[in-house]
């Protein structure tokens, strides 16, 4: 835990949380105080470029973590937070979608209106980067959500080329055996990261 974060979430108001609005404000600063210099700005530059990100503050994983639960304990209301995280991954920051996949795992689904694996591949309208893909899917993993079954993922990868490679991401994350050889096969060519990851896959079915 960054105690310097978390002494300055403890002076924070709930009113922040009241609106959507409030709260994509309030995650802006939150991101910015978990960044004590600019030393890895070039860094964070080029991350951001090469990504497709709006902006790469540089914000450690632990500390999204830490600020999403300060939310989800203090928040006036539930429900503004699920209406938070569409609008988190249309301002499409580094931060902003990671923080959208931890709220998404941790919200109850009669909050989110919806399952949280069929929320979530509704937010994915564009081609994501998959590493930010795989580390969504796999908060919702963490926070109890179990891997869609065959008929969902074969349902969602007809959708489109990208929903294809998002479910083959997807099922790298069963426990149990996987069993969907021809989606895995099938899926539209990818980039190193996917093309290990649909062989592990393969090897794995042998």
């Amino acid at each position: 835990m960054n105690p310097f974060l978390d002494d300055w979430l403890e002076g924070q108001s709930s009113s922040e949380l009241k609106s959507k609005r409030k709260c994509l404000r309030f995650l802006k600063r939150a991101y910015i105080k978990c960044v004590g210099d600019f030393a890895n700005k070039p860094r964070t530059d080029v991350t951001m470029t090469e990504a497709g990100f709006r902006f790469h503050i540089g914000t450690p994983l632990p500390d999204l973590r830490q600020i999403a639960s300060w939310m989800l304990t203090h928040a006036p209301r539930k429900r503004t937070l699920a209406k938070v995280v569409p609008a988190l991954w249309k301002r499409h920051g580094r931060e902003d979608l990671s923080t959208a996949g931890i709220l998404l795992a941790n919200l109850e689904p009669t909050t989110l209106g919806q399952d949280p694996w069929m929320a979530f591949i509704h937010l994915l309208q564009r081609q994501e980067p998959l590493m930010v893909v795989l580390e969504v899917a796999e908060e919702l993993v963490r926070g109890g959500h179990a891997v869609p079954n065959d008929e969902w993922l074969k349902a969602a990868a007809g959708q489109s080329p990208h929903w294809h490679q998002y479910c083959v991401l997807f099922l790298s994350l069963r426990r149990e055996t996987v069993d969907c050889r021809d989606l895995i096969e099938r899926a539209p060519e990818g980039g190193e990261i996917f093309e290990r990851i649909r062989s592990r896959l393969l090897e794995s079915e042998s």
